[in-house]
C-alpha cells in the first residue's frame, strides 16, 4: 500500500489536499541524489576522514610491524569507511525519494521527512525573500526567508533548511535540478504578492518582500 492510497481523491502526492479553484501548479520536483549526499550529508568529508585515519594508522603500523601489519590495520578501517558511505548513500536516497517540492502561483509546499513526514505550506505572501545558490551541475539551493515570528523548528526542516540559520531557520528547496529555471518561476510568483519589484541575481538571488496580505504557515502531519 502506497502513500497515495491515503490521499483524498484528486490530491497530488506532496500536497495536503486538492488544489483550490484557480490555483495553478508552476513546478514540482525533488532534490538531486548527489546534492543530498555531498552537500547535506557531506560524503566527501566522511571519505577524507576515513582516508586520513587509514593513512595515519598505516604509517604507525608500518613503523612498528612492517607492510603486513599496515595492511592488517588499514583494511578494516577502509571497510568501515565504505560501510559508512553506503549508509549515507541509502539515507540520501530516502531523502530524495520521500521529498516533494511544489510551487504554485500562491504558495510553496514542502513535503519532507522519512519516518515522520510533514507537509509545510508556505504562502507566498509570508515569504520575505528567497536566495539562489547555483552549483556546477546546474542544480541549486533556494532558501526562503520568513518574517520574524514565523518559525519552523530547524530539526523539523533539516536537511531542507539553510545551513547555520538555527536561531531563525529558513526552509530551503535543496539541490533542485535546473535551479535557474525554478528561480525564474519563483521570482514572478513572489513579485505578484510583493509590494516592490523583484529581480534575480547570482548567487544571492530572488529579492521579494512579502506584502501585507494575510497568510499563514501551516505544518501538517502526513497521513
Amino acid at each position: 500500500m502506497s502513500e497515495s492510497d491515503f490521499l483524498p481523491e484528486g490530491t497530488l502526492r506532496g500536497l495536503p489536499g486538492p488544489l483550490p479553484a484557480g490555483e495553478r501548479i508552476l513546478w514540482r520536483g525533488a532534490p538531486t541524489l548527489p546534492g543530498v549526499l555531498l552537500r547535506a550529508f557531506h560524503a566527501r568529508l566522511v571519505m577524507l576522514w576515513f582516508a586520513g585515519a587509514a593513512t595515519v594508522l598505516a604509517i604507525g603500523a608500518a613503523a612498528s610491524g612492517g607492510p603486513a601489519r599496515a595492511l592488517a590495520v588499514v583494511g578494516p578501517t577502509l571497510l568501515i569507511g565504505l560501510g559508512a558511505l553506503g549508509l549515507l548513500t541509502f539515507l540520501a536516497w530516502l531523502v530524495q525519494r520521500t521529498t516533494v517540492y511544489t510551487l504554485t502561483d500562491r504558495r510553496v509546499v514542502m513535503h519532507v521527512g522519512i519516518a515522520l513526514p510533514i507537509t509545510l505550506n508556505l504562502p507566498l505572501t509570508r515569504i520575505e525573500s528567497a536566495d539562489l545558490r547555483l552549483f556546477a551541475d546546474g542544480s541549486g539551493d533556494l532558501p526562503l526567508r520568513l518574517p520574524p515570528g514565523e518559525r519552523v523548528a530547524y530539526l523539523h526542516l533539516w536537511p531542507h533548511a539553510r545551513p547555520w540559520r538555527v536561531s531563525r531557520p529558513e526552509p530551503m528547496l535543496r539541490s533542485v535540478p535546473e535551479a535557474r529555471s525554478v528561480a525564474a518561476l519563483l521570482a514572478p510568483a513572489l513579485a505578484a504578492h510583493a509590494d516592490g519589484p523583484t529581480r534575480i541575481e547570482e548567487p544571492a538571488a530572488i529579492g521579494a518582500r512579502g506584502g501585507a496580505a494575510p497568510g499563514r504557515l501551516a505544518t501538517a502531519a502526513a497521513r
